[in-house]
Parts: structure tokens; sequence; C-alpha cells
């Protein structure tokens, strides 16, 4: 049986309920719901209603989160992203053999180290100062401290001491106050807690990237206790499993739409054919980014004619994902807003959702609105205030939300540039040899054949560069001409 996660709360596993159908001829829609671990008789009969609720609450801090599809993340380089307000960056141990999830912030000056590299030692550098980390967040390497120099030293009187203990009674001043305390007892900068990156727990799922959003030393090892929901259909080599990731800007909690639902950061839809033979499911995860902002990871298995995807690129079948994608864009964006003028509370006065249709957004409403906090919880680094709208050309922009970060279309996006290049060269060429020529020295026939290579050339260089432009670029989406 297809999963759907609809919800998921603190402490629980996932676990499924009976699946809801509906009514039409080939399709059926099946969810799941992570039900709350069973109290036990005695709690049931001290507590109250209110106390179990509170003992059920979501804590969007202590659940594993996706963060990218395996197949968009390169080895060679770090890749910066945000989850939950938070900025992380995200690099190929090759030491471990392992992908890391660092905070995105070198403790020197806090640059960012996801516009660092890595080193020849397969170390994360930090390019501004040149600071270098390990796969457990310490220091390795800072070049104006070299590992292997004396302890920390400093002047006095214009020569270089090596600093006592006891000095403090040769200032004038008290020595905490203008020196970091590792110099009073001879502590090398490297070892300094000071100088580590903080570490969040990953593993990796389903071809997707997961990180749990808390670096406290208790969840080093939370994998073994709790895993992120696992859908056996995309490990299946039966089954197709070409991905697709763009930010989009609305949040998880902005659509009202049967096509997604929502929970703990994932939209997942599961849409069964019959027969049963033949299976094929959406997969949607809706993650929070930022308040307004989310990132949709989406995904489509089917057990039936995959050797299309074998065959034709990832990009290929993108230019018709984002096409959907675009299709909603804008409507929820607005909607969001309008929503949030009303309330998380009272959203349902002012929506009519009459229809089964609308039974997986109620769903995730009331959970939202029970367990969840009515919003999703930012912490300190944001009020939760919506950004303004911005011009229609930002959100419909596909190059920053999913091109630049999209292995297959970053790579087919600069060889059509390249190949669109090529097409005008050589019908500047054409037309000039033509030119050029004596007369006699080339036939009429073949000066006709170049005249017309060189304009088919430049037509398709135009061609090229509209479709291009289109498909990776920006695309508006006008529903009245659909």
């Amino acid at each position: 049986m297809a999963h759907i996660t609809i919800l998921k709360r603190k402490g629980s596993e996932f676990g499924t309920l009976p699946h809801r159908g509906s009514k039409k001829a080939n399709f059926k829609v099946f969810t799941a719901i992570s039900p709350t671990a069973a109290p036990s008789s005695t709690e049931e009969e001290s507590s109250s209603p209110d106390q179990e609720i509170e003992s059920q609450k979501f804590d969007w801090y202590a659940n594993w989160y996706p963060v990218v599809p395996m197949c968009d993340l390169d080895k060679r380089r770090p890749h910066g992203k945000k989850v939950m307000g938070m900025d992380i960056v995200i690099w190929w141990d090759r030491n471990e053999d392992a992908w890391k999830v660092f905070d995105d912030s070198c403790p020197h000056r806090l640059a960012p180290l996801s516009e660092g590299r890595i080193d020849q030692w397969g170390r994360l550098q930090c390019v501004y100062h040149g600071w270098c980390f390990g796969g457990a967040g310490d220091c390795k390497l800072i070049p104006q401290a070299p590992r292997d120099g004396p302890p920390c030293e400093y002047e006095i009187n214009g020569e270089n001491k090596q600093v006592p203990k006891d000095f403090e009674a040769l200032l004038p001043f008290k020595f905490e106050d203008f020196l970091p305390e590792l110099f009073v007892d001879h502590i090398y900068i490297h070892t300094s807690k000071k100088a580590c990156v903080a570490v969040y727990p990953t593993c990796v799922q389903n071809g997707i990237l997961w990180f749990w959003p808390n670096s406290d030393p208790q969840y080093k090892d939370i994998l073994s206790k709790k895993k992120p929901h696992y859908i056996p259909e995309l490990d299946d080599p039966t089954y197709t499993n070409s991905m697709i990731a763009r930010d989009i800007p609305y949040g998880p909690g902005g659509a009202l739409t049967v096509k997604k639902t929502s929970s703990s950061g994932t939209k997942d839809e599961v849409v069964s054919p019959i027969p049963p033979q033949k299976r094929a499911l959406l997969i949607f995860y809706c993650v929070p980014v930022s308040p307004g902002n989310s990132r949709l990871i989406f995904v489509s298995p089917r057990n039936f004619a995959v050797w299309i995807e074998r065959i034709f690129p990832r990009w290929i079948f993108h230019i018709g994902q984002n096409l959907i994608l675009d299709s909603d864009l804008y409507l929820l964006h607005v909607e969001e807003r309008k929503l949030m003028e009303v309330g998380s509370i009272n959203w349902q006065k002012s929506c009519f959702v009459p229809t089964k249709a609308d039974a997986l957004v109620l769903a995730f409403r009331r959970w939202l609105n029970k367990y969840g906090g009515t919003k999703v919880d930012w912490g300190t680094k944001f009020t939760g205030l919506l950004p303004p709208t911005p011009h229609r050309e930002q959100p419909f922009d596909r190059y920053w939300s999913h091109t630049v970060n999209c292995s297959s279309c970053s790579v087919a996006h600069k060889r059509l540039n390249v190949l669109e290049i090529v097409l005008q060269v050589f019908s500047v060429f054409a037309i000039g040899i033509v030119a050029a020529a004596k007369q006699g020295v080339i036939s009429v026939a073949a000066r006709y054949a170049l005249f017309s290579a060189a304009v088919l050339c430049f037509v398709a260089s135009k061609w090229l560069s509209h479709f291009i432009y289109k498909t990776f670029r920006y695309h508006d989406y006008d529903h009245a001409f659909r």
C-alpha cells in the first residue's frame, strides 16, 4: 500500500489509517496519518484534554526535514540552503565518505561557508581567511596561527613574550576584557570550542538528503531512534524516480488545493491507478524555508513506461513539471496573504470548502491549528510576517529558483547557450563566404545552399534563444490564454 504523510507528531512513528478513496473510475487517493503514542491507563484518567493536546504538540525542531535530491548535489563544492529559517551548508566529506550539514557561518567573521571550497585534503574551507574544518565541525587549520606554532604570544613593550598565567600584573588593564581566555590558559586557537562549527545530524533516504535541525549533542545518534518517513517505491528499481526541486514563493501552509497537502514540512499525495499492476504516485515534499517561502521536492514514480526516463534527460521532464508549478504559483502566493489577514483560526469561516476534494486541506488545517501552533515555528529568526508581494517576474523566476540548483537543467542551459552561439557564428561565417567569394569560385547552387543554411541557422538561433529563456529563466503563466 502506498503512503501519504499528512501528520507527524513529536515522539511518534508513521502509521496508516484506513484510506479515503475518490469516486473517480481509475484512481484512488490514500492518506496516512501519524498517530501519537498511546497514553497509559493512568495518564488517561489523570490528564485533561488540554494536557493531552499539549503533550502531543508538534516540535518543529525535533523532526527530519528533506533538504535536496541527491542527484542535484556536487561533491566538488559546498551547497548553501535555507531550511526552517536556518542557513546551512551541505558538503561532501571524503575523509568520512559522508555528506555533512553545517551551520553556514564561519566562527571567525561569520562569512558564509557555502561560498567556500573543498580543499585538497577534503576539508571545508572558508575563502574569507582560509579557516578549514573537518567533518566533526572541528577547526583543522587557521593560516594566521599554524597548528605547529608556539603557544599564544602577546606583545609587551615592543617585544613578543610568551603569556604567563600571572602576567596580568604587568598590564594596566584587566586582561580578559581585551583578549580571549585561550591566551591565558595557553590553549592553541585550533582546539578552542569557539573555533568549531555547528554540525547537524544527516542521513540519505529515498534519494534525498535529510537533516535534523538541532545541533545539540543529544541528537547525534537520533537516526538510530527516529528515521524519516520511508516510501519504498522510491527505492524500487522497477519504478521511475526522476525528481525536481524548486523554491516557491509561498509557505507550506499556503496551498489550499487538493493537489497538494502539507505537514511537518512535507506534502505528499499518492495516487494509485487501477488495475493494480500499473501504479503511479505523486509525492510532494514542501519544506519551510522562511515566511512566505518554501522548497518543493516533487517526484512521480511509476512502474510502467520506465524506459522513457532512461532515454531522455531529466530536464526534458522538468519543462512540463515547472509549467504545472507555475499554473498555481501566483494564485497560492496571493492566497497565503489573504489567509494571513483572515487568521489561521478563522480561515474556515472565510473559505467555502464543502466538497470531498477539500478533505485533505481541512485535515491539515485542523492539525496545524490543534498541534502545530497555527503556523510554522520560526523561533527567534522571524516574526512570522509575510514579505510584500513582489513584481510578477520574481515569483515566476526559474533560474534562481530551480535552474542554477538543478544538475540536469544547469548543464542543459549551458550547452544550449553554446549551441545558440555556434548557430549564430555559422550563419555569419556562411554569409561572409558567399559575399567574399569571387564569381565562378563557388557555383550558384552552392551559394544558394550556403545562404539558405545561414538563414536557417540564424532563425534556429533566435528560436533557441527564446526557448532557453522561457525554459530556464522566466516564464509568465497567463491563465487567460491557456
